[in-house]
């Protein structure tokens, strides 16, 4: 069925559109971008006062399946994606068992082609079981589909090890994704060391344990003229260490979330677990660097890290309960209200780091952008409309997200995949 966009405000970072167009789409392609579009037996999608967006990409989120389907499965953590506004996730590797091998990728992208409403890439461990001493076989993972490797949740330690991952994705032409953390100096800290730490009593897990390895890899990535994307960025230091880094044109790539340009590691005076994440929430001068970064362009993407916890898990004490922060679907409405609402950066800014810098970083072909023969993955966007976060209605299986009941301005209207209307569901799939 042919499916024509009317109307919309397209916006197309990769080719500088920003016009009132009308988009044709047939067998998951786009067919057709201009003014005006008239065909027959067309579904048609007025898109008056929308924006009409490639189709957002969240290069860091954790499915948990296999192993930890009581936390949330594909198919849920499709659903949530498409709520979201994003039409592709690329789900890290700790599952239980680790993705190392080539049989668990090739479950998670037959199972995703089974019950996901959005494009699933999956991302595999750098090291067998992520135990930091054998590199799994990174050319027969590319080979099953995985689109890069990381240990997320932890760093290689070993920097011999760290070096070899990254010599060995060149020729494969893939891409190390590292979660940027010195475990000898975070130790037991449960948030960012500083002086709300020494006031709320919490351990905590100092700005030096995130930078001493963003300087080392940034440096390995160096010698190896390799890629590094470096994930979560959350310390002033380290915006400073990319920063140089990209100066010397090494080839370094970064991420930042919304919750670590949003909140600060104040708000963990009301001690709520779903404030707890890794890396820790930091100080108000982090944020304001972060921040600074984005503008500048520093940092090139906007990442989710998707983490579901049960709410048991996070019903416990401080120290006692996991990291993460369910994030899905609130990103995009965060950080249209704070950062695009704001005028801290444009529209089309927003849109390149969401959907077409990732798009390029992870190699995804036809993808993050709009033109004739492009995958028909779009987000479309009302800027105007206002809501309250309600976690009771998420789509994601988990509840642990620290903005219930926050008013937001703007949000994904519809998400549609390979030219399917995904999102708002249609139907009674059991999620």
């Amino acid at each position: 069925m042919k499916l024509l966009i009317k109307n919309g405000r397209v916006i197309d970072p990769s080719s500088g559109k920003d016009a009132k167009l009308d988009l044709l789409i047939e067998k998951g392609k786009i067919v057709d971008v201009k003014a005006k579009i008239a065909t027959k037996g067309a579904k048609v999608i007025d898109a008056s006062r929308l924006v009409v967006a490639p189709g957002f990409i969240d290069m860091h989120a954790h499915l948990r399946e296999p192993g930890q389907e009581d936390k949330e499965t594909i198919a849920t953590g499709a659903a949530a994606a498409a709520k979201g506004g994003f039409t592709s996730i690329a789900c890290m590797p700790n599952t239980d068992p680790v993705n190392d091998n080539r049989g668990l990728t090739e479950y998670i992208i037959s199972e995703a082609k089974k019950r996901a409403v959005v494009n699933i890439f999956p991302i595999a461990s750098i090291t067998k079981g992520q135990k930091g001493e054998e590199l799994t076989d990174m050319a027969d993972l590319v080979d099953a589909g995985a689109v890069a490797f990381s240990e997320d949740g932890q760093s290689v330690e070993n920097s011999q090890i760290m070096r070899r991952a990254l010599e060995y994705s060149k020729p494969l032409n893939t891409l190390i994704i590292e979660h940027c953390e010195d475990k000898n100096l975070s130790g037991e800290g449960v948030m960012h060391e500083g002086y709300y730490s020494y006031l709320f009593g919490l351990s905590g897990i100092p700005a030096s344990s995130e930078e001493t390895i963003v300087y080392r890899d940034t440096m390995l990535a160096q010698e190896a003229e390799a890629n590094i994307h470096i994930a979560h960025l959350s310390t002033k230091g380290a915006v400073d260490i990319i920063r140089n880094a990209k100066k010397k044109k090494i080839k370094v790539t970064s991420e930042v979330t919304p919750h670590h340009l949003i909140l600060t590691d104040s708000y963990l005076e009301s001690y709520n677990t779903n404030l707890k994440v890794n890396p820790p929430l930091r100080s108000k001068e982090d944020v304001q660097a972060l921040i600074q970064a984005v503008k500048e362009g520093i940092v090139d993407v906007f990442a989710t890290d998707h983490a579901p916890h049960t709410p048991d898990e996070k019903d416990v004490e401080f120290d006692k309960a996991p990291f993460g922060i369910n994030g899905l679907e609130t990103a995009v409405s965060l950080l249209l209200d704070r950062l695009v609402n704001k005028n801290i950066i444009s529209l089309k800014r927003f849109i390149k780091m969401i959907a077409t810098t990732p798009s390029l970083i992870l190699g995804l072909e036809n993808k993050g952008k709009i033109c004739v023969g492009a995958d028909a993955d779009l987000t479309i966007l009302d800027l105007n409309k206002e809501f309250i976060v309600d976690v009771s209605t998420f789509k994601s299986k988990s509840r642990n997200n620290p903005f219930q009941g926050w008013k937001l301005k703007g949000i994904p209207a519809m998400t549609i995949v390979g030219g399917k209307i995904v999102y708002p569901f249609t139907s009674s799939k059991n999620f």
